[in-house]
């Protein structure tokens, strides 16, 4: 929604040729070698969204486009008067699940997760792979210098996802973070905590979960105008339960993200070093 970005920031310019985020991960994501595109977005923005984004992808790789609304909910619920916000990130991929049948991967259309990233999940992805991953990235690679920003925060145990505990409200403080605690207090963060990004490896039971875990969701919160169904939320609890095992795959890759608007120019200049060192040509679809 770009509530805090002030615009809809997934469709912004900050390649050289007009290139948005998502256009560096698709060219990512297809020299990985991903053949397909679920873009989950809102109805509203759809003629907007095609025009300027879906129509590059359409000759060059499978292009799908599902609707994330909010009275896409089970049978017998209904939507709160007063709701506005979406669902959330478990929601969203729920959305997409009568179009997926192989394993696949989740990003977040606002983050630039990197070739190195796209390409270790492409690895992990494999039919006879039991096994869901998350591309871990390092936390004090993935804040703000504008304010603060939510983050899964890990704990591995032998390279595997032991727990994810989401943390909102982290903020740089010196090289490392730090968080407020229930009590308004500050509770410190070194900066070295691996953290989720969003950015998933799951295979097409995945779904089934989903259905599950968000019917047991909205039994508790349905009526919240505000709560929020999170995909971290979701793997935590197939973790803790011991339903899945979840490969943690670390990366090198630069990450950035544009939670402000203020971000943007340091987008525009990460990505123009990275053209300048060779990692992606001046112009991507040429």
């Amino acid at each position: 929604m770009g509530s805090r970005y002030g615009g809809l920031k997934q469709i912004d310019p900050v390649g050289p040729g007009g290139e948005t985020i998502i256009d560096y991960s698709v060219y990512d994501a297809i020299r990985a070698g991903f053949d397909q595109l679920v873009f989950v977005i809102r109805r509203d923005i759809e003629p907007a969204f095609r025009e300027t984004i879906g129509r590059r992808f359409e000759q060059r790789i499978a292009v799908k486009y599902v609707f994330q609304e909010l009275d896409s909910l089970p049978p017998g619920r209904a939507v709160p008067p007063g709701r506005r916000k979406p669902w959330g990130t478990g929601h969203a991929i729920l959305m997409a699940a009568g179009f997926i049948n192989e394993p696949f991967g989740v990003i977040n259309g606002d983050d630039f997760y990197g070739a190195q990233s796209f390409q270790l999940l492409a690895a992990h992805l494999q039919p006879d792979n039991p096994n869901y991953a998350m591309v871990g990235f390092v936390l004090r690679n993935t804040l703000s210098e504008f304010g603060s920003v939510a983050r899964g925060v890990c704990q591995l145990t032998g390279g595997r996802l032991s727990s994810l505990r989401e943390i909102v409200g982290i903020e740089k403080s010196g090289s490392a973070a730090r968080f407020k605690n229930g009590t308004g207090e500050f509770h410190a963060l070194t900066g070295d905590e691996m953290v989720s990004m969003n950015m998933w490896g799951f295979g097409p039971g995945m779904f089934d979960h989903l259905r599950r875990q968000f019917g047991d969701f909205l039994a508790l919160h349905g009526a919240d105008e505000k709560a929020e169904f999170y995909i971290p939320s979701v793997v935590n609890h197939l973790i803790t339960s011991r339903v899945k095992q979840v490969d943690v795959l670390p990366t090198t890759s630069t990450w950035f993200g544009v939670t402000y608007r203020e971000d943007r120019p340091f987008v525009v200049e990460g990505i123009n070093q990275l053209i300048r060192s060779g990692e992606y040509p001046e112009r991507l679809w040429l």
